[in-house]
């Protein structure tokens, strides 16, 4: 589904802000009725636009976690593999496909540099994995 009107692209914007935002508060913010509302959100869902929710943790609690890129070199037909078994490891935030000399860039977040050491070392040992790389996420500069 490609075709939004600007009041799906709005009522988007609004989700985006807080996904937790009541059917009543988006039909006031959108000046639509509380059922017109709940009907574009549900077509929206159905369409797969809205894929799902999330949770945004505070900048403070993110803050005093250690982060890294681990850039991992997949064995011949294992990325399905080793992605599954990312899938199961909470501290992986994101996972890339990348090009280049590594096939993946796994963003991992640990709440210490030993936890992450054991995180490293863990990642490197799955099953299909030739090599890791890692760099550790000194500061941000921007994040959009």
């Amino acid at each position: 589904m490609t075709n939004l009107d600007p009041t799906d692209r709005a009522l988007l914007a609004l989700l985006r802000e807080n996904a937790r935002r009541s059917t009543a508060d988006l039909a006031r913010a959108l000046g639509l009725s509380r059922t017109t509302v709940q009907s574009r959100v549900e077509r929206l869902e159905r369409a797969r636009v809205i894929a799902g929710y999330t949770v945004r943790v505070d900048d403070a609690v993110e803050a005093a976690l250690v982060r890294a890129h681990v850039m991992v070199t997949a064995g011949p037909k294992q990325t399905g593999a080793i992605e599954a078994a990312l899938r199961r490891i909470p501290e992986v935030r994101s996972l890339h496909s990348v090009s280049g000399v590594f096939d993946l860039l796994a963003v991992v977040a640990a709440p210490s540099i030993q936890e992450l050491d054991t995180l490293i070392d863990r990642i490197g040992a799955l099953d299909g994995v030739e090599r890791t790389t890692s760099a550790i996420v000194l500061s941000t500069r921007i994040e959009r």
